[in-house]
């Protein structure tokens, strides 16, 4: 048997009808995953394997409010691309060959002088 999405709507006014509703649907067997969707996080979506949708709507209305199954279908594999091949790329540098400045001669003169020597 394939795995299955299951949306219900259920009338959640607070934090703690949604928490009684997650652990409900957590413990119901064939259950793999549970999350809350929709605008006022009012839909449960049920992912399992097994599980009996009018059973588990039929159980939140007795539990926690009135319940409305939206949908039930197949789990839609998500098709993974492979991903590209990272591209690296280095940062072109020059280094040219360096030469030694060329050497610098100091020439001193020496001062004119007064003495002199004829």
């Amino acid at each position: 048997m394939a795995k299955q999405k299951i949306v219900i709507k259920v009338e959640m006014s607070c934090d703690k009808c949604r928490s009684k509703a997650m652990a409900l649907v957590a413990a119901t067997g064939g259950v793999d995953s549970v999350a809350l969707a929709g605008d006022g996080k009012d839909q449960v979506v049920v992912v399992g394997d097994g599980v009996d949708s009018i059973k588990l709507t039929a159980a939140l209305r007795k539990k926690v409010g009135h319940a409305t199954l939206v949908t039930v279908g197949e789990v839609k594999k998500e098709e993974k691309k492979p991903e590209p091949a990272a591209v690296v790329e280095y940062p072109w540098s020059y280094h040219p060959y360096t030469f030694a400045p060329p050497a610098q001669h100091v020439v001193y003169q020496y001062p004119a002088s007064s003495w002199s020597i004829f």
